[in-house]
């Protein structure tokens, strides 16, 4: 029943203050502070009755002055959504209340050493606020604890507290401080982590493991020569005049409908996608991790692709064709630049790669005598002649009919 009614009444309570147009930090930030707020409410007057009940009524008043002034400062937040206002007024209240609590109570021993709850400020401060601001904050708790020392000798040298209720309360002040400090400290880690785990998640869908890795630990050029490698690339047939037909939403979801199942190939071959522009599609084999079978592992990518898009229709009923042109050979591999990283394949076999798919066929695969030479005990491989590419002249072509049989 109770975990019930919790999980009912934590919504609206989290709701208390929101805005729209708040971005995701602020909206978490503000949560935050007031679920945090309602239970350090009550906490106030129970600590005031406890020790009303114990004939300290000065004591008393103090932590339910609190939770009347916070009670109130939550209600001004939910009806002004001011936060600015909301979170310092929380902030010195968490502040001032210990300090004043332990110079009514006689002190650091007396008052069981009740002005450790202030730590909980600046803490709060990271949490709900800008980190450059709680360095102030702590700062005013610093000065607290000075001023605490200071007026020690002129602070009343007993209470009606017994010596039983005194270390009771060190107890629980220490118990209670030591675990919100813990909590907010775990809470911090554990968003640096998911922050971090994000982090790393976006950087690996853009640049391979061990690219990333050299990147977040050196400031340098990345540049590595490959004697060995094959490069694929893949576009559309009619292109331009389908584009010119579609709306622009359609033709984008389109080729990301194409381009997400080819995505799905990636790690099913362990091949690295290089980019895309507009229709086209690079991937390439054997780096930045040499493989011997480089060839043979963009060879099957790019029949399961041929196969996908040559019986595949489209959400808006479109059938499509795109042309798949590879070579072999050796290229640098690597990053250039200092913004903006993209990882990167040059030299001559790419140059003649993008030639076999911009001369190929129409729901074809293409390929170069020196991927024939590494594919062709495996493949089955039709001669189609010879094609004019720009700089080389007259070119032996094969087109990748299918994988030979396994007899």
């Amino acid at each position: 029943m109770l975990q019930k009614l919790i999980q009912q009444t934590l919504p609206f309570v989290a709701r208390i203050g929101s805005d729209p147009n708040d971005d995701d930090d602020i909206r978490l930030q503000k949560s935050l502070l007031v679920v945090c707020a309602i239970p350090f409410m009550f906490a106030g007057v129970v600590w005031g009755l406890m020790y009303i009940f114990f004939n300290e009524p000065l004591a008393g008043v103090i932590p339910l002055s609190y939770g009347i002034v916070s009670l109130f400062s939550i209600i001004h937040f939910g009806r002004t959504r001011q936060y600015h206002f909301f979170r310092f007024s929380q902030l010195t209240l968490i502040l001032l209340l210990p300090f004043l609590l332990m110079i009514a109570l006689g002190g650091f021993v007396n008052g069981s050493s009740v002005v450790l709850w202030a730590l909980i400020c600046p803490m709060g401060a990271m949490l709900f606020d800008e980190p450059r601001h709680a360095p102030r904050w702590f700062l005013a708790f610093v000065v607290l604890v000075i001023l605490s020392g200071l007026l020690q000798p002129y602070v009343r040298t007993d209470n009606n507290l017994s010596p039983i209720l005194v270390n009771f309360f060190f107890v629980i002040n220490l118990i209670g401080v030591g675990s919100l400090v813990f909590l907010m400290v775990f809470y911090f880690v554990g968003q640096k982590n998911i922050f971090q785990q994000k982090s790393e998640t976006l950087l690996l869908n853009i640049l391979p493991k061990e690219i990333a890795a050299i990147l977040k630990n050196e400031s340098r050029t990345i540049a590595d020569h490959y004697d060995e490698a094959s490069v694929l690339f893949a576009d559309m047939v009619g292109f331009t005049p389908l584009s010119a037909q579609l709306p622009p939403v359609e033709m984008v979801e389109l080729l990301n409908e194409a381009f997400s199942f080819f995505d799905s190939l990636l790690d099913k071959y362990g091949v690295e996608k290089i980019r895309t522009i507009g229709d086209s599609y690079m991937v390439a084999s054997g780096v930045p991790r040499g493989r011997p079978d480089h060839a043979q592992a963009l060879a099957r990518m790019a029949l399961d692709m041929r196969d996908y898009i040559s019986t595949h229709t489209f959400h808006n009923g479109q059938h499509v064709n795109f042309r798949i042109g590879i070579n072999s050979g050796s290229m640098i591999a690597g990053v250039i630049g200092s913004r903006k990283f993209v990882y990167d394949v040059w030299g001559d076999a790419v140059n003649i790669a993008s030639r076999m798919e911009s001369h190929g066929l129409g729901g074809a695969v293409q390929i170069t005598r020196a991927t024939y030479e590494l594919i062709k005990d495996e493949f089955v491989c039709e001669p189609r002649g010879t094609v004019n590419v720009k700089g080389k002249g007259e070119m032996e072509v094969w087109l990748v009919v299918s994988k030979k049989s396994e007899d």
